[in-house]
């Protein structure tokens, strides 16, 4: 993959399947890749956590929560932007998420 087309690589994460679809698709209509992950888990088991331009990142998601994921890849160093997603957020999870550099 050349460097120009990695710095426009998008990685979804989010437990619902139809907000992956409708989220991969906007982004390829803007010129992006993107692909999709179900859990954090299975990001993280991918080689893309170390690639990926971007993160969008479902807060609420089984076994590990988008906080928690966005905790993990900053003790790895990893700087990588996060996008937040939620159906359930509150300004305490919002002002969480801004001080770990959301």
């Amino acid at each position: 993959m050349s460097v120009n087309r990695m710095a426009k690589l998008i990685a979804i994460i989010d437990d619902d399947e139809a907000m992956q679809d409708s989220l991969r698709d906007l982004m390829e209509a803007a010129g992006l890749v993107a692909q999709c992950f179900g859990s954090a888990e299975e990001f993280l088991e991918s080689d893309l956590h170390t690639r990926a331009a971007c993160l969008v990142l479902d807060i609420r998601m089984p076994k590990m929560s988008g906080l928690q994921l966005q905790a993990r890849l900053k003790q790895e160093g990893c700087n990588v932007p996060i996008i937040f997603i939620t159906a359930h957020g509150d300004a305490r999870m919002r002002i969480r998420a801004m001080r770990e550099g959301a």
